[in-house]
C-alpha cells in the first residue's frame, strides 16, 4: 500500500476529497464521477477532510472499494473506465479513486429513471447546461459543431473575403477542392457550419462581436457613458479586423523621452489584442442562442470575452516553453486561420499574449494579463492598461506605489476585517495571482494577518485582518 507522500493532495479542478463514502447520499460524489469522465479527468479521494485535508481515514478499505465499485457500475453509464488505489499515511487508510477522461461521452449520472450529466467547474462538479451537453453528445461521436454538415449550398453564397485573403497570404488560388480537404463543404456540394462562418454572407446569427469603449473603470449606460460602441456580425476574417481596428482606434500611443530619442508607450501590445481576439473567435461556443464575442475597453483594462469555457472542462494549463496545453472546440477554423496565418502553432497564442504585454514600455508583474471563466461558463481575456495609474482610493496612494508601502496600508486597514476584494481594491491591484503571491500569501506566512475563519480557507465568506490587533 502506498503512502499518500506518493502522490499530491491539494485543493484542484481535477481532485474531490471525501471524509467518508456517503450510500444514502451516493450523488454527493456519484456527480464528480460523471464530470471527471465527461472532462479530463480526476481523482477522488476518500477519507481525507474536504476543507482542512486533514487525513480521517476509512475503517474497512475493501468494502469501501467494493461499495464504490457497485455504485459507480449501477449510476453511471456509459461505464467509466477507473481505477480505486489504497494509499496509507501514519497508518491510516485512505482510497484513492482514479477517473479517467472518457471518449465515450457523455457520461450520467442514473437516478430514478433521470440522467444528468455534470462537468467541473473549478472544484465543484455541476450539471451540464444546454450547449454543454450538445458538445459532449458531439465529443462522443468524434465531432465537433463546426464540422456539422449543413443543407446551404456553397454556390448559394460567395467567399470573396476568404479567396482574397487566402491569395494575398499565400500567393495561391483556393481550389474547389480546397473546400472539402479544408472541411468547409463536402463532395456534393454541401457547407458545413465551418464553411457558413467563412461565407461573405454569413448568416449564423450568433456570429458577432459587440465592442464598447467605457468612460472610466465600470460599464454604464452606453449612450451615456460610452465613447465609442460598434457591433459586428458575419464572416469570421470581417470580424478579426473589424475588433481589432475597434481596439486599434482606442488605444492611446503616447511616447517619452529616452537617452537616445524617445520610445512609444501605447496602452496595449497590438499583438496581444490580435492574439485575444483570434482566441475567442475560434474557442467560442457557437451553438448557444443569443450569444456574442465582447470587446469592451475601460480606462484601466481591456476585456475579451467570449461564450463557452475551457473546452473539454479543467484549467489552462502551461508547458515547460510558457506555451498552454490547447484543446481545440473548433478545429476547423481553427485550421483555417492556421494557413491564413492568423495563428501560429497550438498553444502558443497565449503565450504571444504574455510575451508581448510583457515587452511594453512601463510593464511591471501587476500589468499581467490574466483568464477567468464565471459560472456562466463565459471566458474572459483581460489585459492591464500598462500605461494607468490608479487614482488614490485615499491620499497615500499616490504617493506610495511600492509593495512596501501598500503593505504598510494594507496592515493598517486591515485592523477591521476586509474581505480579498476589498483588499486589492484599496491599493488599486486587479490581477489576483499577483495580489495572492506578493501580498497575501506573504502577510499569511509572517503572521501579519490571519483569517476570520481559519477552519474553512475557501469559505467565500473569509476575510483577513491585522494579527496584532486580535487581544
Amino acid at each position: 500500500m502506498r503512502e499518500i507522500t506518493d502522490i499530491a493532495v491539494a485543493e484542484s479542478g481535477d481532485s474531490d476529497f471525501k471524509e467518508r463514502l456517503e450510500t444514502k447520499n451516493a450523488k454527493s460524489w456519484l456527480k464528480s464521477v460523471s464530470a471527471f469522465a465527461n472532462g479530463i479527468g480526476g481523482t477522488l479521494y476518500f477519507g481525507v477532510e474536504d476543507r482542512t485535508r486533514r487525513i480521517i481515514g476509512i475503517q474497512d478499505i475493501q468494502l469501501t472499494i467494493s461499495k464504490i465499485a457497485e455504485l459507480i457500475v449501477a449510476r453511471i453509464t456509459p461505464r467509466p473506465v477507473f481505477e480505486c488505489i489504497p494509499l496509507q499515511q501514519k497508518g491510516k487508510d485512505i482510497l484513492a479513486v482514479r477517473v479517467d477522461s472518457g471518449k465515450h461521452t457523455p457520461f450520467y449520472y442514473v437516478h430514478d429513471h433521470h440522467h444528468t450529466a455534470y462537468i467541473r467547474m473549478g472544484d465543484e462538479s455541476v450539471p451540464a447546461t444546454d450547449y454543454q451537453l450538445n458538445e459532449l453528445i458531439l465529443k462522443g461521436r468524434n465531432e465537433t459543431y463546426d464540422s456539422q454538415i449543413t443543407e446551404r449550398l456553397r454556390t448559394d453564397y460567395s467567399f470573396t473575403l476568404l479567396e482574397a485573403t487566402y491569395l494575398h497570404t499565400l500567393n495561391q488560388h483556393m481550389s474547389d477542392s480546397d473546400y472539402v480537404s479544408f472541411g468547409l463543404a463536402v463532395e456534393d456540394g454541401r457547407l458545413t457550419n465551418a464553411g457558413l462562418l467563412f461565407a461573405d454572407q454569413c448568416p449564423l446569427p450568433d456570429s458577432r462581436v459587440f465592442c464598447t469603449r467605457w468612460s472610466g473603470l465600470q460599464r454604464g449606460s452606453v449612450h451615456e457613458d460610452a465613447t465609442d460602441d460598434a457591433e459586428y456580425s458575419g464572416n469570421l476574417i470581417y470580424l478579426l479586423k473589424s475588433a481589432t481596428e475597434f481596439i486599434r482606434r482606442n488605444t492611446r500611443k503616447g511616447w517619452t523621452k529616452t537617452a537616445n530619442g524617445r520610445v512609444e508607450k501605447p496602452d496595449y501590445a497590438e499583438r496581444a489584442y490580435f492574439e485575444g481576439v483570434v482566441n475567442a473567435l475560434i474557442h467560442r461556443t457557437y451553438d448557444f442562442r443569443g450569444t456574442e464575442v465582447h470587446v469592451e475597453m475601460y480606462d484601466d483594462r481591456l476585456v475579451i470575452s467570449s461564450p463557452g469555457g475551457i473546452y473539454g472542462g479543467g484549467e489552462l494549463e502551461p508547458m515547460s516553453d510558457g506555451s498552454y496545453i490547447s484543446k481545440r472546440r473548433n478545429p476547423i477554423l481553427a485550421d483555417i486561420f492556421s494557413r491564413l496565418r492568423y495563428m501560429e502553432r497550438r498553444g502558443s497564442g497565449i503565450k504571444k499574449i504574455f510575451e508581448a504585454t510583457k515587452n511594453l514600455y512601463g510593464y511591471t508583474e501587476e500589468k499581467k494579463p490574466f483568464f477567468l471563466v464565471n459560472k456562466q461558463n463565459d471566458f474572459f481575456l483581460t489585459i492591464p492598461n500598462v500605461n494607468y495609474r490608479s487614482e488614490s482610493v485615499t491620499p497615500h496612494d499616490a504617493i506610495h506605489d511600492t509593495i512596501h508601502d501598500k503593505i504598510a496600508l494594507l496592515l493598517s486597514f486591515c485592523q477591521t476585517p476586509r474581505s480579498r476584494e476589498e483588499m486589492m481594491e484599496f491599493v488599486g491591484l486587479r490581477n489576483r495571482d499577483h495580489f495572492h503571491k506578493k501580498y497575501l500569501r506573504p502577510l499569511l506566512e509572517q503572521q501579519k494577518i490571519e483569517m476570520t475563519i481559519p477552519e474553512k480557507p475557501q469559505s467565500k465568506n473569509q476575510k483577513y485582518r491585522t494579527k496584532e490587533t486580535i487581544k
